[in-house]
C-alpha cells in the first residue's frame, strides 16, 4: 500500500477477477474453518475493484461479470455462425427449467416452478437431484434450452445462477424472479430496460400460486416474443468469454466490456478527483445495487420498486423473515456455496 502506483488514487484504479461469488471473500466470523475469507473486508481491498460472477447489493467493491459458458470462440464468424444458427433453431417448448428442489429452504419457489413444468404440457423439465442427471451433461442442457423460446432461472444456492448465461447463449429467453439474479448483477453487459431481452415475475406471484407461469408466458405476443428472442441473441457476443489464445476483431466478448468499463469508472473517478467532487451526492453504500442503475449524469438515488427485494436483515433478526427474496445474506450464501462445492466433490 506504500507502492507510488498504489499512493496515486489509493487503490481505486486496481482491480482483481475472482470466477467466484463475492459472498466467498466475505466471511462474516473469525472462524477460519467457516466457508470463505474475508478478503474483500481488508482495508486494502474496501477502494479496490472485484470483478466476480455475483456481487453484493450493499457494497460498492464488487461488480458483477458473466459466469463463463461453455462457447469459446476463437474468431468473429464463430460468432456469427453460432447465432444463425440460434436464430433458426425450432423451439417446441414454450418454456423450461434445469435444476432441482431446494427443500431445506421454506423460502425457495423452485417447487412450485417444478410443479408448473411437470403439469404443463408445453413446459419441460430436466431434474437435477443427487446422483446421476443428464444434468451433468452439457448437451443435454443446451439441447433443452435450444428448443425452449423461455427458460426459467430462480435464484440458485444465491442471487444468480450459471444457467442464466447457458441459457441466453441458446437464444432462449430468460425469465427472472428476483431482480438480483440479473438486473441489478450485470449492468456493464445487459441493458437496464430488462423488459427487452427477458421476462420478470415476482417471486411472491409465485409462492403464493397468484400466477400461472404457462398463463403470463402466453400473454406475450409472438412478434413479440420474437424481437425478445433477437434481442438476446444479439447479446451474446458480450456474455461469452473468447479463446484466449487468439482475439475477436469486430466483437467485444465479456473480458473486453468488463476492463472497459472498469476504465471508463477509473476515469470518472480520476476527473472527479480534480474537479474536487464525488461521484454520487449523499452516498449511501447500502444502496449499491440502486446506483448501477442510474442514467448517465443522475447522482442521487431514492425509494425504489425493488426496495422490499433487497431489505437486509439488522444484526440479530431473522433473515429468514423477508419473503421476497433479501434473506439471502453473505453468510447464508457463504453456506451454500460450501454445500455446492461439496456436491460437485460428490459427484
Amino acid at each position: 500500500m506504500k507502492r507510488p502506483e498504489w499512493e496515486i488514487m489509493r487503490g481505486k484504479d486496481h482491480f482483481l477477477v475472482a470466477g467466484r461469488i463475492t459472498w466467498d471473500f466475505r466471511r462474516l466470523s473469525e472462524d477460519e474453518h467457516d466457508w470463505g475469507n474475508k478478503l474483500l473486508f481488508l482495508p486494502a481491498a474496501k477502494n479496490m475493484s472485484m470483478l466476480v460472477v455475483e456481487s453484493s447489493p450493499w457494497n460498492a467493491n464488487d461488480f458483477g461479470i458473466p459466469y463463463p459458458t461453455y462457447f469459446h470462440p476463437a474468431k468473429d464468424s464463430e460468432v456469427f455462425e453460432w447465432q444463425d444458427r440460434m436464430r433458426n433453431l425450432e423451439r417446441k417448448w414454450l418454456f423450461s427449467f434445469a435444476g432441482a428442489p431446494r427443500p431445506d429452504n421454506p423460502k425457495s419457489i423452485r417447487g412450485q416452478i417444478i410443479d408448473q413444468c411437470r403439469y404443463s404440457n408445453v413446459g419441460k423439465l430436466l431434474e437435477c437431484d443427487f446422483g446421476e442427471s443428464k444434468c451433468h451433461a452439457p448437451s443435454s442442457i443446451m439441447q433443452m434450452f435450444q428448443s425452449s423460446l423461455f427458460c426459467l432461472q430462480p435464484q440458485g444456492d444465491s442471487y444468480t445462477r450459471r444457467s442464466a448465461f447457458d441459457s441466453m447463449l441458446a437464444g432462449c429467453i430468460p425469465v427472472f424472479f428476483h431482480p438480483g439474479s440479473a438486473y441489478t448483477q450485470y449492468t456493464w453487459h445487459l441493458p437496464k430496460n430488462y423488459t427487452t431481452y427477458s421476462v420478470f415475475i415476482p417471486e411472491d406471484d409465485i409462492r403464493k400460486r397468484n400466477i400461472s407461469i404457462e398463463e403470463r408466458l402466453l400473454q406475450i405476443p409472438p412478434e413479440q416474443v420474437k424481437t425478445m428472442r433477437e434481442n438476446v441473441i444479439n447479446l451474446i457476443p458480450r456474455l461469452i468469454y473468447a479463446d484466449p489464445r487468439s482475439e475477436l476483431e469486430t466483437q467485444k466478448d465479456a473480458f473486453d466490456v468488463s476492463v472497459q468499463a472498469v476504465i471508463d469508472k477509473v476515469t470518472r473517478l480520476r476527473k472527479d478527483m480534480i474537479e474536487g467532487r464525488t461521484e454520487y451526492d449523499n452516498f449511501v453504500e447500502e444502496n449499491s445495487w440502486k446506483y448501477a442503475l442510474l442514467e448517465e449524469g443522475q447522482r442521487e438515488v431514492g425509494g425504489h420498486v425493488w426496495d422490499p427485494f433487497f431489505s437486509k436483515p439488522k444484526p440479530g433478526e431473522d433473515s429468514s423473515s423477508d419473503g421476497n427474496g433479501g434473506s439471502t445474506i453473505s453468510a447464508d450464501a457463504a453456506k451454500n456455496s460450501w454445500k455446492s462445492e461439496q456436491r460437485d466433490k460428490t459427484q
